[in-house]
């Protein structure tokens, strides 16, 4: 009988107890996306009925590393996580799989079609780099006390002045936030049963491709202008040295001032962003969410656009 997606086969059924059964399954909703990770929960039912798990997601004590896990299209780590790539032109129309062994018992093992989806919310982000911060400026130095004098009535002498602290220095301006770079976006509907919507996103020499389901899926693009450096903080004045004992006592030193905080830098340029969508696309550009700040207002034209791959 031919499974369903995301249906495990379990192969050694136990029958009167006779045997352990083997299961593997993702931890949420069966399917995977491009760019996403799921975690694998494998099960074991004992002859005796007692049930054992995996680690991580399973919570139990089987590691991962004693079991000889293959795959296609998808990648499985040593923790039970799978993971696809974010490319979906590699994958797009296979199913995913993936089969678990007891390497100690052979005819023991399950496997697990895993369904490929595309209704995730997709972010790119062409966002101009954050300046740098200034430098804080330098405390300053504290007044040196002031000499003791004599309090004797009959041998008075005045204490010393205590030393003036000195000033703070200013701190340093930020330097200002990157500009984002001009983003090219092209949308076509995919042929098929279930309508996707593929787009081609590229900037600056990159080219990222994705495929959304217009049914809970989104693609948002981001060409900021980077956020500008914090400014340095001043120095604080150093304070006045304490005047010193006598008769009469010394006057304290003065306080220095503190110095200026130094002025955020200013944010980047955003980048422009033109879409480029195919007359089949237009009912879906609500799909697309755009942020470039600090750029000029996003282009939309509609033109025939052939399928991206």
């Amino acid at each position: 009988m031919r499974r369903r997606p995301g249906e495990t086969r379990n192969e050694g059924e136990p029958q009167q107890g006779s045997k352990t059964a083997a299961e593997v399954r993702q931890e949420k909703a069966p399917g995977i996306g491009p760019g996403q990770k799921s975690s694998l929960i494998a099960t074991f039912v004992q002859p005796d009925g007692k049930i054992l798990t995996t680690e991580g997601a399973g919570h139990g004590k089987i590691m991962w590393r004693d079991l000889a896990v293959t795959s296609s299209v998808v990648t499985v780590n040593k923790k039970g996580v799978i993971s696809l790539r974010h490319d979906p032109r590699a994958t797009a129309g296979k199913l995913p799989h993936v089969s678990i062994t007891v390497p100690s018992h052979p005819d023991l093992h399950a496997d697990l079609d895993i369904p490929l989806r595309y209704d995730y919310a997709f972010k790119t982000n062409f966002s101009g780099s954050t300046g740098a911060s200034g430098m804080n400026g330098s405390d300053g130095q504290d007044g040196s006390p002031g000499s003791v004098g004599s309090m004797d009535p009959d041998n008075p002498s005045p204490g010393g002045d205590g030393g003036n602290g000195t000033d703070g220095s200013n701190g340093q301006d930020g330097s200002p936030g990157g500009d984002a770079p001009a983003v090219q976006i092209q949308m076509a509907v995919e042929a098929g049963p279930h309508a996707l919507v593929q787009f081609g996103v590229f900037a600056a020499g990159h080219k990222r491709y994705y495929l959304v389901d217009p049914n809970g899926g989104s693609l948002s693009v981001n060409a900021d202008g980077g956020q500008g450096g914090s400014g340095g903080r001043g120095g604080r004045g150093g304070h006045g040295g304490i005047g010193g004992s006598g008769s009469p006592s010394g006057s304290n030193g003065r306080d220095g001032s503190d110095g200026q905080n130094g002025m955020d830098g200013s944010a980047g340029r955003g980048g422009s962003i033109t879409v480029t969508y195919d007359p089949q696309a237009a009912p879906f550009l609500s799909l697309l969410h755009l942020s470039n700040s600090n750029g000029p207002k996003p282009v939309f034209q509609e033109q025939p656009v052939a399928p991206l791959w």
